[in-house]
């Protein structure tokens, strides 16, 4: 009889040749019998489907003549296989012990307020799962020299943190949390993130008030064996194409639902189809219909689908059906509703049933029996497309010939060597890429020529912005310094973009730049200011322009990126024969994100 432990070190190759030894040897039926009750013996209880009785039972079918004995091994063999196939390939189960645990993976970094926010909102939900949740928390790091020349500050060795070096070590200290103390790490963390400023020095109050091994930790955290959990977890992140914090995946498909506690329990309890104890208590949501009537010549209208999870968490239950206009069904129903911009997202009646309803009824319009969530469409499939070479209006005219394609991106005048850049004054993307313009425009000098333009709104005469009225100020204000101090304009803007902007005084890098600040005040605190900021906004709704920072190369072709080597090979792509296009200005980084 083989040993289950030499069974374990066994290939299966090495399995058949024993079995088929066995074959040979087995010449009674005792020895049959005994055979299978030594394998029964050594198999799993637990995992056993092969039980003795079964398999006598089918032996007990065959002819039991001398000849036939040779069936014995066969079965033998069978069992082996079995065996060795479990060992090999156990039930999947996951570090919960729970078979097909929902898994949860966040990556972060520990002081960005967005991946505090979801770690805070995770906590009460892992309490709730337990066993039914595996979550895995993993770091976003970036490398030195996407940050030359300020690795002191951002730094710590071969890891860099947007928010600074802080942040790295806040992330060291709670991967060593989480090896140390996995049952209770999150109280810890949620203590930390309650004055996320202070990451990671309050660290060991927040372990002590909260019972973890603050030992232990300490000795993680002070160590080589911190560095390489965040080595590991860093590697992690890439392998996923982590750069903005969060980014979440459940159960291996990204995640771009809501972020509150509540969301985070619908979907994971959506994934269980609500048959586990801890969904017991929630009512499976009831059925609610979505039309998506979309046009597949518009390649921006695709990212429409970005909003699916996001409504999905307000609405469980949310069955969306997707149309086309080219179809007859979709032209019908455009024609029938009577709207002008796709793509629209169409809700049925019902919907006003749904507990969530409040949370979205002032962005909802009745177009036909319908719902129409108001998002901002501005594709008219009645009008000229004006980069595709057909005449779509039958008028004759084609692409930017017709009357319909008049400032649109496609048909803006090209301005060779030009670069601007669409930002909002604190968007943390926005801000490095202002340090990114102003390592372009050292490199290339008066050979190019460049612009920064704001991102907002307006509604009512009252300005609004993604960060809040504060940086609508700032925005203002930017614009005036660009006004009556041209030459000090960048290096004021770049200064904001290092110090920060909230609740941070703007005479500061006014001063240090020799901004004539008795102008700027003037203009930023009448209508002068005001009227600055409507056009920069009229010009980012022109060419459909929301994320910050957008970048526009000769005033025609955009792109993305917060470094200054991917503003100049973006630059020097459309430029041939640009000077500066020799120089590498810092390694191209996987580094991306937006504020939208």
């Amino acid at each position: 009889m083989i040993p289950l432990a030499a069974i374990k070190k066994l290939s299966l190759n090495k399995i058949k040749d024993l079995a088929a030894k066995k074959i040979k040897k087995v010449s009674s039926k005792k020895e049959t019998d005994s055979s299978l009750k030594n394998v029964k013996k050594e198999l799993p209880k637990k995992e056993n489907d092969v039980s003795e009785k079964n398999v006598k039972k089918k032996v007990k079918k065959l002819s039991l003549k001398k000849e036939h004995y040779f069936l014995g091994g066969i079965v033998l063999l069978f069992v082996a296989v079995i065996l060795v196939t479990f060992l090999i390939n156990p039930t999947s189960t996951d570090q919960t012990g729970v078979k097909n645990a929902a898994k949860l993976e966040m990556y972060v970094m520990s002081q960005c307020p967005y991946g505090t926010q979801v770690m805070d909102a995770i906590k009460p939900v892992k309490e709730q799962f337990g066993k039914y949740l595996d979550l895995d928390i993993e770091y976003i790091s970036y490398s030195p020299q996407y940050y030359a020349g300020r690795e002191a500050q951002m730094c710590l060795g071969d890891f860099c943190g947007m928010h600074g070096v802080n942040e790295v070590k806040g992330n060291i200290v709670e991967l060593c949390a989480a090896k140390y103390n996995p049952d209770s790490y999150l109280n810890m963390i949620y203590c930390m993130n309650q004055n996320a400023s202070s990451i990671p020095n309050n660290w060991e109050i927040c372990a002590q008030q909260n019972n973890l091994n603050v030992d232990k930790i300490k000795s993680c955290y002070n160590s080589d064996e911190g560095v390489q959990l965040l080595q590991e977890s860093s590697l992690k992140a890439n392998e996923r194409n982590a750069t903005g914090s969060p980014t979440i995946y459940l159960n291996n498909k990204q995640y771009s639902g809501g972020r509150t506690a509540q969301a985070f329990t619908s979907a994971i309890c959506a994934a269980y189809d609500y048959n586990i104890k801890p969904c017991e208590s929630i009512p499976k949501p009831k059925t609610i219909k979505m039309i998506v009537l979309n046009d597949k010549r518009c390649d921006a209208c695709a990212s429409i689908t970005g909003l699916y999870g996001q409504l999905r968490s307000l609405f469980p239950g949310l069955k969306i059906e997707e149309l086309d206009y080219s179809t007859t069904d979709g032209k019908s129903l455009y024609d029938s509703i009577g709207i002008e911009y796709l793509p629209a997202l169409l809700f049925e009646a019902n919907v006003v049933n749904s507990s969530s309803y409040d949370q979205i009824k002032s962005y909802l319009v009745p177009v036909g029996s319908y719902l129409s969530l108001r998002i901002g469409a501005d594709f008219n499939p009645a009008s000229e497309i004006c980069d595709n070479g057909i005449d779509d209006t039958g008028n004759g005219l084609i692409d930017c010939n017709d009357s319909d394609c008049v400032g649109t991106m496609e048909c803006k005048p090209e301005i060779k060597n030009d670069v601007q850049v669409f930002v909002m004054s604190d968007c943390p993307y926005g801000k490095e890429a202002i340090k990114a313009l102003k390592g372009v425009v050292d490199n290339f000098g008066n050979a190019i020529t460049y612009e920064v333009h704001y991102i907002a709104s307006e509604q009512g005469g009252e300005f609004s912005s993604l960060h809040g009225a504060y940086e609508v100020n700032e925005d203002i204000v930017q614009l005036c310094v660009k006004n009556y101090s041209p030459d000090e304009w960048l290096d004021y803007i770049y200064c904001r973009s290092v110090n920060g902007v909230k609740n941070i005084d703007w005479k500061t890098c006014a001063t240090s730049a020799n901004v004539n600040i008795s102008a700027v005040e003037t203009c930023s605190q009448g209508e002068e200011g005001k009227e600055l900021l409507r056009t920069d906004i009229k010009l980012a709704q022109e060419l459909g322009i929301g994320a910050s920072p957008t970048w526009l190369a000769n005033n025609k072709y955009t792109f993305s990126g917060i470094d200054s080597e991917t503003v100049r090979s973006q630059m020097c792509r459309h430029n041939s024969g640009l000077v500066g296009c020799d120089n590498v200005l810092n390694t191209t980084s996987n580094v991306s994100g937006s504020c939208s």
